[in-house]
């Protein structure tokens, strides 16, 4: 069947809500422009409308000097021309704004398939040649940009790391909101314009990050300025916020907790005409809003649920392109919402089309002999350099470094047993003190239950419609949405700050493709040279699946490890640490590295501290180490080598050694702890990775080594491939076995427990250990006896035998 087609701009169908909803509504007087203002900002539009279009379609001729030629259009055409004219549109009267009211002012583009409509506006105020002297403000420069748009070795076609002023890319949409909100954070000055497509907000991130403010204190934080782009297609159907009427629109955000404005262009066609001096107007009260909000909470006076303005601006989709191509409409409809013209290199009647489109800017009056755009087209532009929204040193250039504490002033001693989240949570709590402006902690409402509760010593919690925790100037926020807490921790970061992020285990997944994406902008942006360090982003992994026992199946899922592995190996780090001291020098380490997307995975329960603080020290550096302790004398000429990646898993290792030194003690075992995931990758995959002669200097040459793995065994498969002799290596490791159980018995479902360890021991050792294979299949025979007994107890009493977890001896 056909798709059933609305026509262009259609009407929203009118609600059922009655019209006084409509009272809530702000109104304002919108001659505040001058004639001289209202032609500027409009020059401004039209020469970037004219430089954005010529981007999508032009290689050459981009100033039409002579006729369009069909050569002059490129082979390859890219590009989404739909949202562009909204958003020259916005970035123009963001503009004005900041030269009329000296604001600090960074843009962040939801739609990122805008990007046409960003460089157009940063060529135009020069913060192209600011960064790239290929694209000076001259015919060259602009030939450069048009040409190379979606051009191999130019720019791409989303607002990427390498655009000046971006901190959000706009690819996969849905946080744009929630990563400026993140930006304002203890920036008390600054103030972002914020575009959110009607397609992004349909995303279920956009629909919770509307409520970012409430998380925000204007005593110590800058504000957003959201505007909901309503130009009502998607690619090929109409948006939700796009059938929703007036009042509908402003009982929704009204109940979000906004102030709302609307700024109507497509209604009533004559309003456009109008479209500045109402956009201009909406603008300027939107600051002024923030500003007495701001004002109120700095004086002392905070006002309890303030209401932030939110703008809602209707605009044609392809605004100012073509009306229509071969009886179709186009203009206002989701047929522009890409390439409106998309055989105009062989069509006749597009190329005409193209030509009229082109020439309906008047290039020829918006640049000079030289190419340069003429002085009315910059009166809006700022005058310092450094407050061009492409310009701004918050995007790319304001790292703060923390001052981290050493953690051994909070060590605990050897063999104690104490929660590694516990000590992590006193030492972060060290660290906020000592950097009450530059580190926050994002946690999706569970940092009691993952026993981090200790940061609660020194902050409390920062939601600004509680009034028990409002106006406090917290460094904790806790919201049960993942995509908040990432979005609001890559505006946080990227503008200069550290970020840090715990979590349920299993659920950390519900960012992956939100991590993912930040690794893709933080690899182009360690490419692209005029960029600066940024902090690092920092998961706390706990409430792990070996300890979710009482939640059951649905809690256990340590697959976070393996995506955090595929990115790109400069970028990321894994730490296991096995107990309290080592997890406090690891965190320690992340929170002064840059530039990473650091993971570290471990315990909320109480387990052995195996080393000393200077033991733990010395091991996080090496990143794994032979644990003589646990040894064969001292782990010298072992028949076997056994390795714990893990809190809970380790622990099975450790006492399987003690096992095997009363049952077996002919069989000579060495024990390693490996902390640091990525140096076990081989052929140089990881710039943490062994080379050869120090992996075997840990592991042998040729002993069998048995891996006792944290996560999934086909992430650690994956990343001894390529090392030599690995038919003597075998891994065991999640499972996929789970329910609700006791926490060994999640041991034994997974083959992980201290019993499959020593099986794994005794076969091994017994290929080389002629006294352990006399004695290996009884031994084997008798663990597997106590699998089936223990099994029994589990099911009868409900509970693991009451010595499970006793710090195991070695006599």
């Amino acid at each position: 069947m056909p798709i059933e087609e609305s026509g262009p701009n259609p009407a929203p169908p009118q609600s059922q809500l009655p019209d006084s909803v409509l009272d809530l509504n702000i109104k304002l007087d919108n001659k505040v422009l001058s004639d001289k203002d209202i032609k500027s900002i409009q020059t401004f539009q039209r020469a970037a409308n004219y430089v954005t279009s010529a981007m999508i379609f032009l290689k050459d001729n981009v100033l039409l000097r002579r006729p369009l030629k069909k050569d002059d259009i490129k082979n390859r055409l890219l590009g989404h021309w739909g949202t562009c004219p909204g958003l020259n549109l916005i970035y123009a009267h963001a503009n004005h704004l900041i030269k009329t009211k000296d604001v600090n002012m960074i843009f962040v583009t939801g739609p990122g398939h805008g990007a046409p409509a960003i460089l157009a506006s940063l060529w135009l105020e020069n913060s192209l040649h600011r960064f790239y002297p290929q694209y000076a403000r001259n015919q060259d420069g602009l030939a450069n940009l048009i040409k190379g748009f979606s051009w191999p070795g130019g720019f791409p076609s989303h607002v990427s790391p390498n655009v000046p002023g971006s901190i959000h890319e706009g690819g996969e949409l849905g946080y744009a909101l929630a990563v400026s909100w993140g930006a304002v954070m203890d920036n008390p000055d600054l103030i972002v314009t914020c575009v959110v497509g009607d397609g992004e907000a349909e995303t279920g991130p956009t629909a919770t990050a509307w409520h970012s403010h409430k998380y925000v204190d204007p005593k110590e934080s800058g504000a957003v300025i959201p505007v909901l782009h309503v130009n009502g297609f998607k690619i090929s159907e109409r948006t939700i916020f796009g059938c929703m009427d007036d009042r509908e629109l402003t009982a929704l955000f009204t109940g979000y907790g906004y102030q709302v404005r609307i700024v109507d262009g497509v209604s009533d066609g004559s309003n456009m005409s109008h479209i500045d001096q109402d956009l201009a107007a909406s603008m300027a009260w939107a600051h002024d809003t923030i500003k007495e909000i701001q004002t109120a909470a700095r004086s002392g006076k905070p006002i309890m649920k303030p209401r932030f303005p939110v703008i809602i601006l209707r605009t044609p989709k392809g605004w100012g392109g073509p009306k229509a191509a071969h009886g179709t409409p186009i203009e206002g409809t989701f047929h522009a919402h890409q390439v409106p013209l998309p055989t105009v290199k062989t069509d006749d009647e597009e190329f005409k089309l193209l030509d009229s489109w082109l020439k309906s800017y008047g290039p020829e009056e918006l640049f000079n002999e030289d190419g340069s755009p003429i002085q009315e087209a910059l009166q809006i532009v700022p005058d310092i350099h450094e407050m061009r929204m492409g310009q701004r040193k918050e995007t790319y250039a304001n790292w703060r470094a923390l001052d981290v504490p050493d953690f051994k002033t909070r060590a605990v001693e050897k063999g104690e047993q104490t929660s590694p989240m516990k000590q992590i949570g006193d030492f972060l709590g060290d660290v906020m003190e000592k950097n009450p402006t530059s580190v926050r902690l994002f946690s999706p409402d569970e940092l009691m239950s993952n026993k981090l509760d200790g940061v609660f010593k020194y902050t409390q919690r920062n939601f600004q419609v509680a009034p028990e925790s409002a106006h406090n100037g917290g460094r904790v926020i806790e919201v049960l949405s993942e995509h908040c807490c990432q979005g609001w921790m890559q505006g946080y970061v990227l503008t200069g700050r550290t970020g840090i992020f715990p979590s349920y285990e299993s659920f950390l997944g519900i960012i992956h493709t939100m991590m993912v994406q930040y690794g893709k902008f933080m690899k182009i942006a360690k490419e692209t040279v005029w960029r600066g360090d940024v902090g690092s982003i920092n998961y706390i992994e706990t409430s792990t699946w070996a300890r979710q026992e009482h939640n059951g199946f649905s809690h256990q899922n340590p697959s976070f490890i393996g995506a955090v592995m595929n990115l790109k190996p400069e970028a990321v780090r894994v730490y296991l640490p096995p107990d309290a001291n080592c997890a406090m020098s690891t965190i320690g380490h992340m929170l002064r590295s840059k530039n990473y997307i650091n993971l570290l995975v471990g315990s909320k329960q109480p387990v052995p501290t195996w080393l000393s603080p200077e033991e733990a020290e010395k091991h996080c550096i090496a990143g794994a180490s032979i644990w003589k302790f646990a040894s064969t004398d001292d782990g010298i000429d072992p028949d076997v080598v056994l390795v714990g990646i893990g809190v809970e898993v380790n622990f099975e290792v450790i006492t399987a050694a003690a096992l095997l030194r009363k049952k077996c003690p002919e069989l000579r075992v060495r024990v390693v702890n490996v902390t640091d995931l990525m140096i076990l990758a081989a052929n140089e995959g990881h710039p943490h990775a062994l080379n050869n002669d120090d992996f075997d200097a840990l592991f042998t040459k040729d002993r069998p080594v048995h891996f006792n793995y944290h996560g999934y065994p086909g992430e650690l498969k994956s990343l001894l491939f390529g090392r030599p002799g690995l038919e003597r290596v075998s891994i065991e490791g999640y499972r996929e076995e789970g329910t609700t159980t006791t926490p060994f018995n999640m041991m034994v479902q997974n083959h992980v427990s201290r019993y499959h360890v020593a099986m794994y021991a005794l076969r091994g050792g017994a290929l080389r250990n002629e006294r352990v294979a006399l004695v290996s299949h009884e031994l084997c025979a008798g663990l597997q006896h106590d699998i089936q007994m223990l099994g029994k107890y589990i099911v009868e009493h409900g509970e693991d035998p009451a010595d499970t977890y006793d710090t195991p001896v070695f006599e």
